[in-house]
């Protein structure tokens, strides 16, 4: 079970909100890790791998700076099931790339801009969610 923590989920949001906003008015696109993460293998060579890797470093190493600077680490629950994280990881990124999109960027981006289409895979992002929660805790008994 998750322990609640409303002031640190807060803060989280504010970011991912300010880091969204940020991105859309100094580089004009749109924030959805996705399509950062997937443009940054092949046939992608416009010049921006730096940005996007340096974006993607950021979302990896800021639960380490987080732990340097508050003393806390950063506790995270890791399924030890390889490979069930693997095939979990691929259907995501799979799913993210065909739907034109992952939950960043339809749900904070697309959400706030009143896209009709982000509305629609928010709610099946969101439906698909609840669907392997509960599969996975009722039924298979992950």
């Amino acid at each position: 079970m998750t322990e609640f923590t409303p002031i640190a989920s807060l803060a989280g949001g504010a970011l991912i909100g300010l880091s969204a906003v940020l991105m859309l008015l100094l580089e004009g696109r749109i924030a959805g890790i996705s399509g950062i993460a997937s443009r940054l293998f092949p046939p992608y060579g416009d010049g921006a791998f730096g940005g996007r890797l340096a974006f993607i470093a950021g979302l990896v190493g800021a639960p380490f700076l987080v732990a340097a600077v508050t003393g806390t680490p950063v506790m995270q629950t890791v399924s030890s099931n390889l490979v069930l994280m693997v095939v979990a990881g691929l259907l995501v990124g799979f799913g993210s790339v065909w739907g034109s999109g992952c939950t960043s960027g339809h749900g904070v981006c697309g959400l706030a801009r009143l896209s009709r289409r982000s509305f629609v895979a928010t709610g099946v992002f969101m439906a698909a969610g609840f669907v392997t929660v509960f599969l996975m805790r009722h039924v298979i008994g992950g």
